[in-house]
């Protein structure tokens, strides 16, 4: 009985090491063929607030400019002001400007000034007899009763008679004078001439030079630029959007100014979008159609004083935001077909889910259908991953 049970148990142990044994290879095997875990970065599903925004670099620019002018032809005076100096509006002498004496006229010209002012006073003796003649009818058909004598209609006519000399008259006044003023020499001029030679001109506005258009004494001609003005206060800022952008931009919407170099970020609204767009050449090299956009600067003056006229600010307006909603990070985003799809993670799994978006800007877009606050999602899927792979989450860097 002993021997017997000796090589039972002999038996036994053979047969459970050729079992464990071949579990080992079953297992070697499986661990060999079975598909291997691809690690991914995953993101939540989360709700909190969320702003769409369009953006392009933009430019400062002061509101109001106001460029002095040469008033009649003549000779500048050198210039003493420069950029940056400050203007008083009616006080601060900006440009002191010299007319140039007036042109006489030729004899030639003179004698056929003379001949047309003649004229003109003959037509104006005309018209005034016309004038008395057709007063003097109009008065007549007054005293008179309409339907017995006069007419309806005949007084009618005098009374247009009467108004059309009365206009005839005066027309032939206006030419007399006209006639009259080119014999006399200009002497406007003079009469503005507070030091007997020069004219001195004001600042228009209260605010700094910009810039001194022509700062060298020289001869100008009537209308030339000499210096421009401006309140540094009202500064606004022009950006120019991508038509598809312009679309959504509507006045009142606020706006950030980015990258203007003081370190934070600045509140505007936008003022006014211009109702026409241009055509503009990328730095690609292809054309793109483009529209101004006007923007109000809503902090003090004393939060940007340092920004200039003509500075480069990176603005961005506020289209669209909401305090709450659901949102998946963009870069779990991809295109399935014609639909929006992510991967979700589920039991080590990667599945494949539709979803419905809404807005979405440039880090994460707002869920409408598919998703639910919590969720965990595959971020970036590369193309190891597909439906159903199983996943291993790759640990953030620094955990």
């Amino acid at each position: 009985m002993t021997g017997n049970s000796d090589e039972k148990r002999r038996n036994t142990i053979g047969w459970l090491k050729w079992a464990a044994g071949g579990a080992l290879v079953l297992g070697l095997i499986y661990v060999a063929f079975a598909p291997s875990r691809v690690p991914v970065d995953v993101s939540p599903v989360r709700r909190g607030p969320l702003e769409v925004t369009v953006s392009a670099e933009g430019k400062t620019r002061i509101r109001d400019i106001f460029t002095v002018s040469a008033p009649v032809s003549g000779t500048l005076k050198r210039v003493v002001l420069d950029p940056g100096d400050p203007v008083t509006a009616g006080e601060t002498v900006v440009a002191i400007f010299e007319p140039s004496e007036p042109d006489f006229l030729d004899p030639r010209s003179a004698a056929r000034s003379r001949a047309r002012l003649d004229q003109a006073k003959a037509a104006v003796a005309r018209a005034k007899a016309d004038l008395e003649l057709a007063r003097r009818e109009w008065e007549r058909a007054q005293a008179l009763p309409v339907g017995e004598v006069l007419s309806q209609r005949e007084r009618d006519r005098r009374q247009a008679d009467y108004d059309a000399a009365r206009a005839t008259w005066r027309a032939a006044l206006a030419d007399q004078a006209a006639a009259q003023a080119e014999l006399i020499v200009p002497t406007a001029e003079a009469d503005q001439r507070q030091d007997g030679c020069c004219l001195r001109l004001a600042a228009p506005v209260t605010g700094k030079v910009l810039r001194v258009l022509q700062e060298s004494e020289r001869v100008m001609a009537a209308g030339a630029p000499i210096i421009e003005l401006g309140d540094p206060a009202r500064l606004e800022i022009v950006v120019d959007l991508l038509s598809q952008d312009a679309v959504r931009v509507r006045r009142g919407q606020p706006a950030r100014i980015d990258n203007w170099g003081g370190g934070f970020a600045l509140n505007g609204v936008v003022r006014y979008v211009e109702p026409s767009g241009f055509t503009k050449i990328s730095a690609l090299g292809v054309e793109e159609q483009r529209v101004n956009v006007i923007i109000d600067l809503t902090d003090p003056f004393e939060k940007w004083q340092t920004l200039r006229d003509g500075y480069r600010v990176e603005p961005r307006i506020i289209v669209w935001s909401r305090p709450d909603v659901l949102t998946v990070p963009l870069g779990a985003l991809f295109r399935d077909g014609s639909q929006w799809a992510v991967y979700r993670v589920e039991n080590g799994r990667a599945m494949l889910r539709h979803l419905r978006i809404g807005e979405r800007n440039a880090e994460a877009a707002q869920v409408i259908e598919g998703l639910k606050q919590g969720d965990t999602v595959v971020s970036h899927p590369s193309e190891d991953v597909s439906d159903g792979q199983r996943v291993t989450v790759r640990e953030a860097a620094g955990t």
